[in-house]
């Protein structure tokens, strides 16, 4: 797969406007950056995130359904769930509890 380094840096670019305490997923980035059909490649471009300075708070990007699917990319597979639980966020059974209510809408929450 050609890497996109320029996409990769707006997949960046949002994920650190995410407010602690909020999550969003691959798709909803990939949507607000104007290829909704590019979420796999939001993931590959988390995927390649660590590392980053700054540092990108990856935690708080999941799943269409809420689901932690980038939590074997940390350093321990529990790490991305302590990480959403020092803000605050429930996790059970590797799915955010109240998805809904703390997704945070890049294409609502940010002006174009």
């Amino acid at each position: 797969m050609a890497v996109d380094k320029d996409f990769f840096d707006q997949v960046y670019q949002v994920v650190r406007l995410i407010p602690k305490g909020r999550v969003t997923s691959y798709g909803a980035i990939a949507k607000y950056l104007g290829t909704p059909k590019s979420s796999r490649v939001v993931g590959y471009a988390m995927n390649a995130a660590h590392g980053k300075t700054p540092k990108l708070p990856a935690h708080r990007v999941v799943n269409r359904n809420g689901m932690l699917t980038g939590k074997n990319h940390f350093e321990t597979p529990t790490k991305m769930q302590e990480l959403l639980a020092k803000e605050y966020i429930e996790v059970k059974n590797d799915t955010i509890i109240n998805f809904h209510k703390l997704f945070w809408d890049p294409t609502v929450e940010l002006e174009i």
